[in-house]
């Protein structure tokens, strides 16, 4: 088996950080494509991919990682401890920015996209150190019952104060119940009585991770790449299909509730994604076709080699521009970041593309800070 490093890899993490950079900083978020919002609640965007693709992702590279250094059976609980020592750092730094800027233990936000790719970690690492992909299959199967059957069977009192059971709307689910009942007062502020990242949905969650291991271990079986390519094709497209169905006859399509079609239909895209990035970067027999990939995607590789570092960086920068503010001429408060957006709205253009405008400009700060990193060989590693 061959573990050597996946520049398609790195390209595909850049796209994704690059992506979840740009729909988090528009300029005004009442002015912005649909594509680059998450759907209202049933149903799927652009946006509603890039979540999935980083928890897909930490799945491929995690089996990767443990490629590298074959772990001895008597080094695995080590092993284990390593993993749960990251995700705990990972945790500690998503639950720092949301600290930020009201510093308020009191209305803290616990969960969030950071802790959730924590605690997939943490209940993953047992099962991809100590187990093989066949465990792996049935991890899969039993976490998506032991998701599905509360959500759709056990009847929940909601927000509204009704009780009834498989009520897939917002506030009014099991997870929802769940959350309320362990983190009263330290949910998403803008619903208060459910998280998008609550902790029930991160068991569904976790199968995306798993997903993205039963990738990486396919990729480090000996095969022809192009086959490979073909498969995860195959398979991809055979999971969107799957998802779609199950989006009909068990759950909808749902990012917040992380709904089992959500899960296996956003795995599929990610497996296609990937393939494809996997077949220009590093697959093609042709060696020009590789040589000119990789220098296409040069820019998204250097994203991806410091994606945490800049996720982080971004989510810190963004709280500044909006906690900074200014008085303006008529003494009304304005931040920083509208500040910053005044020259770009005056454009004659179409205010969702301003709105875009900006955001791109964002990216553009965030790639040149990634380019600025790589060029000094200072990769942030957890």
């Amino acid at each position: 088996m061959s573990s050597e490093r996946l520049v398609s890899l790195d390209a595909f993490r850049g796209f994704t950080i690059a992506a979840m950079v740009l729909v988090n900083n528009p300029g005004d978020w009442n002015n912005a494509y649909s594509q680059l919002l998450h759907a209202k609640w049933h149903g799927w965007t652009f946006t509603d991919w890039i979540f999935p693709f980083f928890l897909f992702i930490v799945g491929v590279s995690m089996v990767f990682s443990l490629a590298k250094k074959p772990v001895a059976s008597t080094q695995r609980f080590a092993t284990v401890l390593l993993l749960w020592k990251r995700a705990a750092i990972i945790f500690v730094i998503g639950l720092t920015l949301n600290f930020i800027p009201s510093f308020s233990l009191e209305t803290l936000r616990v969960p969030g996209v950071l802790q959730r790719i924590a605690l997939c970690t943490a209940v993953a690492a047992p099962l991809v150190v100590y187990f093989g992909w066949r465990v792996w299959l049935v991890a899969i199967f039993l976490l998506f019952v032991a998701y599905a059957a509360p959500m759709l069977f056990i009847p929940t009192l909601g927000a509204d104060g009704v009780s009834a059971a498989g009520r897939l709307e917002p506030g009014l689910d099991f997870g929802a119940s769940i959350d309320r009942a362990l983190l009263s007062g330290h949910l998403w502020a803008s619903a208060k009585t459910w998280d998008p990242e609550g902790l029930f949905s991160t068991l569904s969650a976790v199968t995306t991770l798993l997903f993205g291991a039963l990738a990486g271990r396919a990729l480090l079986a000996d095969a022809n790449r192009s086959d490979k390519t073909i498969w995860m094709l195959l398979i991809g497209l055979l999971l969107v299909w799957i998802g779609a169905m199950l989006d009909v006859i068990l759950m909808p399509i749902n990012k917040p509730l992380w709904t089992v079609s959500y899960s296996v239909f956003m795995s599929g895209w990610a497996l296609v994604v990937f393939a494809a990035f996997y077949w220009l970067i590093d697959a093609c027999a042709d060696s020009r076709v590789t040589k000119r990939a990789r220098v296409w995607f040069l820019p998204l590789t250097i994203y991806g080699m410091n994606a945490l570092f800049i996720f982080a960086l971004s989510s810190l920068i963004a709280k500044g521009l909006n906690a900074i503010k200014f008085a303006d001429a008529a003494g009304v408060s304005v931040s920083l970041k509208m500040k910053l957006f005044e020259p770009i709205k005056a454009l004659p253009i179409a205010a969702v593309n301003a709105s875009l405008a900006f955001a791109i400009a964002f990216n553009l700060v965030m790639f040149a800070i990634a380019w600025f990193m790589w060029k000094k060989k200072w990769f942030v590693k957890v």
